[in-house]
C-alpha cells in the first residue's frame, strides 16, 4: 500500500490538503481496512493524521471509532501514539471543517459565511464543528484505565497522557489524575513522569488536585530541587504556577522549605536553577531572605565569595544583581568590590566581574563608580 511507503505517504499527504471530496472518499475507502496497521507504521501514521486534519466529520469520527480496543497498544507504540495525540488535540477551536457549497442551505447563509470569513464559499473553512466529540474521547481515554502509570513511564505513552491532560476536560480524566495521588514525588523524579506532573500543574485547576499535588511537592521540595528531573517540576511551580500566579501561602511554603539551605542549593547543579527562579518570581521580602543568606552574618563569614567562584552559584549571584532593587544592588556590589581582583583569577569569578562592570557601564542607575575603586 502506497500509504506505508515513504514517497507514497508524502504524495498522499500533499494531495489530501487540496483534494476534492470525491477524491478524499476514494482514498478513505482504500485506507480504512488497513487503518490500525497504518497508525503504527513509520510512514502510514502521517496519512492517518492528515485525514484527521482534512477529512470530513464523518471520516474523522469513523477513524476515531477504529481505535476501539487498540488505544493502549497504540499509545505505547512509537508511531501510534502520535495518532492518539492527534485525536485528543482535535477541538472546535483548532480543527477546520470543509463544507461544500451544496451543504449550505441558502444563498443568504452563503453570503453571511463568505462575508464573515472572507473566503470563497466554494470551499469554506469553519472552526465551530467539533470533529471528535466528547463521548468518543471518553471511550478512548477509558481504555487507558488501569494502565495510566505504565503509560506515564513509557517513552511513547507519556505523550498521550500529557495530551489527555491538555485537551480533555478534567472530569473525564479524573481517574488519570487520581492515579498520581501519593505518587507525585516518584513521578516527578522520573524522566517521563516529570513531564506529566508539569502538565498537571499547568492545566488542572481543580482545588482538590492542586492541594494534593502541591502538598506532596512542598513536602519533598528539597529533594526535588536537587534531582535532575524533579527540579523542572519545582521550576514550573515557581514560574508558572505558584510564585507567579498561585496562592501566596504556597509561594511562601516553597521558599520556606529552601530557607537555611540557599547557599547549599546554589552550589548544586539542578537546585541552583530553582534558586534563580525564586529570585525572579519571589516577592521583595522573599528575595531579601534569600539574599541575606548569601551575604552571611559577617564579612568574615560570608558565603558570597565562594558562590562567586562556583560554576553554578555564580549564575545565582548574577541573578541577584539582575533582580534586586537599586538599594540592594548597591549594597551587594559594595560587598563584592573587595574581591574583584581575586575574582578575575577564577573562570567563573570573571562572570561576576563582567556583570558588575556592565552595570557600571550602563550607569547602574543607583550604582556609583566609587563602589569599584
Amino acid at each position: 500500500m502506497s500509504s506505508a511507503d515513504q514517497y507514497g505517504s508524502r504524495f498522499i499527504q500533499q494531495k489530501l490538503e487540496i483534494a476534492t471530496t470525491e477524491e478524499k472518499n476514494m482514498v478513505f475507502q482504500e485506507i480504512m481496512p488497513h487503518a490500525i496497521s497504518l497508525m503504527s507504521d513509520v510512514f502510514g501514521n502521517y496519512v492517518v493524521q492528515k485525514f484527521l486534519e482534512h477529512g470530513s466529520s464523518a471520516q474523522r469520527r469513523e477513524l476515531a471509532n477504529k481505535l476501539n480496543g487498540h488505544v493502549l497498544a497504540l499509545s505505547l507504540q512509537m508511531y501510534g501514539c502520535r495518532v492518539i495525540q492527534k485525536v485528543f488535540s482535535l477541538s472546535p477551536l483548532c480543527v477546520k471543517e470543509e463544507v461544500g457549497r451544496d451543504e449550505i442551505e441558502s444563498s443568504q447563509q452563503r453570503h453571511d459565511l463568505v462575508s464573515s470569513l472572507f473566503i470563497d464559499y466554494e470551499k469554506i473553512s469553519i472552526k465551530a464543528i467539533e470533529v471528535v466529540d466528547l463521548d468518543q474521547k471518553k471511550k478512548i481515554v477509558l481504555e487507558l484505565d488501569g494502565s495510566v502509570i505504565r503509560c506515564v513511564r513509557d517513552q511513547n505513552g507519556n505523550h498521550v497522557i500529557q495530551k489527555c491532560i491538555e485537551c480533555v476536560p478534567q472530569d473525564v480524566i479524573q481517574f488519570i489524575i487520581s492515579t498520581f495521588y501519593d505518587q507525585v514525588v516518584a513521578l516527578s523524579t522520573h524522566p517521563y513522569g516529570c513531564r506529566v506532573i508539569q502538565r498537571v500543574l499547568e492545566y488542572c485547576d481543580d482545588v482538590k488536585t492542586q492541594h494534593i499535588v502541591m502538598g506532596e511537592i512542598i513536602q519533598s521540595v528539597c529533594l526535588l530541587v536537587q534531582d535532575q528531573y524533579g527540579n523542572y517540576v519545582v521550576q514550573v511551580c515557581v514560574t508558572n504556577h505558584v510564585l507567579e500566579h498561585g496562592n501566596p501561602d504556597e509561594r511562601s511554603a516553597i521558599i520556606k522549605q529552601l530557607s537555611g539551605k540557599i547557599v547549599q542549593m546554589s552550589l548544586q547543579k539542578f537546585a541552583s536553577n530553582v534558586v534563580e527562579k525564586c529570585l525572579t518570581f519571589g516577592s521583595f521580602e522573599e528575595r531579601q531572605i534569600l539574599v541575606n543568606e548569601m551575604l552571611g552574618s559577617t564579612d568574615e563569614n560570608e558565603p558570597l565569595q565562594a558562590m562567586m567562584k562556583d560554576q553554578f552559584a555564580n549564575y545565582v549571584i548574577q541573578k541577584v544583581l539582575e533582580t534586586c532593587d537599586n538599594q540592594q544592588r548597591e549594597f551587594i556590589v559594595s560587598r563584592i568590590k573587595d574581591h574583584l581582583s581575586a575574582l578575575k583569577k577564577y573562570t567563573y569569578g570573571k562572570h561576576i566581574v563582567a556583570r558588575v562592570e556592565k552595570l557600571v557601564a550602563a550607569g547602574g542607575k543607583a550604582l556609583s563608580f566609587s563602589l569599584l575603586f
